[in-house]
């Protein structure tokens, strides 16, 4: 069985499944299927995912495997991960940790009265440390 293609042989654009077909049923389902980022992939980075995933992230096992170097290993997987759509070495941001409504009140309330400086106020408020706040 072949793979599917990743975009149209004739015109380069993105592929849409209409139709999926189960021989053991004979059934066909009819929709707009979407078929994720890893079929963006070239066989050779599918195959080098595979390996990835064998190996547990490690790339000196990978080295090894493949018999690549590790700068060949890191490149292949920032080609990879650009073509998954993102860029390598960016990190996200952590989650931003939430406060309460209530804690959220009265940040803003020390702020208001003058006992908490507007830099302490966005860094708690931002769920950073407390600010030196008169009432504790």
């Amino acid at each position: 069985m072949q793979m599917l293609p990743a975009q149209c042989p004739l015109c380069a654009g993105e592929i849409t499944v209409t139709r999926l077909y189960c021989p053991a049923c004979d059934v066909t389902i009819e929709g707009r299927f979407a078929v994720g980022q890893f079929l963006r992939l070239t066989p050779e980075q599918l195959a080098f995912v595979e390996t990835f995933v064998r190996c547990e992230g490690k790339l000196s096992r990978m080295e090894g495997e493949l018999g690549l170097s590790y700068p060949t290993i890191r490149s292949r997987l920032h080609d990879v991960i650009r073509a998954l759509g993102y860029e390598p070495g960016r990190e996200e941001p952590p989650p931003s940790p939430r406060i309460s409504d209530e804690e959220r009140l009265r940040i803003l309330d020390a702020l208001n009265q003058g006992r908490i400086s507007p830099e302490q106020a966005m860094l708690m408020l931002q769920g950073g440390a407390p600010g030196n706040d008169e009432e504790e």
